[in-house]
């Protein structure tokens, strides 16, 4: 019996949307430290390398996904559409902008505001002062919906502030500069739990900073992240892209030896949950490195 041909083009397209669908909605997993679903892209600073951009709309679905920045973090009070900070993602083909903001809580609660973040695919927070942000949307309702994102499978990206905002603990979070470890500012918005972030951490010499934070605060993973750098999680592991370094601080399991941190490369994973850091190839790099928790020479 032949069939109508209209009746087999919606059966193809049908399976054509259902394949698109199971190609890219990444299935839940356990985890104990970073989102069941979706996925961060946490910058250092200074994302100059397009290829962190490109990770982040590829994450996102492509470029042509709804993608929503927050640039909250900066310094002035108004940000429209015309934002100059959208540039980057425009030279990497995003074609589909919102930019969202506000400094006041009681507008971050109400449905108006979560919209745009309830479709789209994709939020990025760009750098500025990491305090402005958890002032604006911590235990709100934007902060449920950017968690709703990450459960279907969307992706949440930040660079500097926009990094160190992503943890649970937030140094450099005090109003009255950004030299004070742990000041007035401490709740990060939490999408990495027992964490802690700092950014622009080789290029500002900031690669001792972190260390008494951790020694008086043990249980926290301290990440530090340099500059045009990034790590992309999923679940409790993530890699590291881009042009330098990632640092692990980490108290409860000190490699070296009476170490205080170690370094991460491009390239190179890391499980959050194990804490153990894992390389692709035996190709030595610039400085020592980490392999399965012991020194190569």
């Amino acid at each position: 019996m032949n069939r109508p041909k209209g009746r087999i083009t919606r059966q193809l397209v049908g399976l054509s949307v259902l394949l698109v669908l199971a190609a890219t909605v990444r299935p839940s997993v356990a985890a104990d430290i970073g989102p069941s679903r979706g996925s961060l892209v946490i910058v250092g600073g200074a994302m100059k390398d397009p290829a962190i951009v490109r990770r982040f709309l590829q994450l996102a679905g492509g470029a042509d996904q709804p993608i929503v920045v927050i640039p909250t973090a900066g310094e002035d009070d108004q940000y429209d559409q015309s934002w100059s900070g959208l540039q980057q993602f425009r030279d990497a083909g995003a074609t589909h902008l919102t930019v969202v903001h506000t400094r006041d809580h009681a507008v971050a609660d109400t449905e108006a505001f979560v919209r745009p973040i309830r479709e789209a695919r994709g939020v990025f927070f760009p750098g500025g002062r990491h305090w402005r942000i958890a002032d604006a949307y911590l235990n709100t309702r934007t902060h449920r919906e950017l968690r709703a994102l990450l459960d279907r499978g969307g992706v949440i990206g930040g660079s500097s502030a926009g990094a160190t905002i992503q943890g649970s603990f937030m140094v450099r979070g005090d109003t009255k500069g950004n030299e004070i470890m742990v000041g007035d500012h401490t709740e990060g918005l939490g999408f990495l739990k027992g964490v802690t972030i700092d950014q622009h951490l080789l290029k500002r010499n900031r690669q001792f900073d972190l260390v008494p934070v951790i020694t008086t605060r043990p249980e926290l993973l301290g990440i530090g992240i340099d500059e045009d750098t990034a790590i992309v999680v999923t679940g409790d592991e993530f890699e590291v892209i881009g042009r330098s370094y990632v640092v692990i601080y980490d108290n409860q399991r000190q490699i070296p030896p009476d170490g205080r941190f170690y370094f991460l490369a491009p390239g190179d994973h890391y499980n959050l949950k194990t804490r153990a850091a894992t390389r692709p190839t035996e190709v030595m790099r610039p400085i020592d490195r980490v392999k399965e928790g012991k020194w190569i020479k």
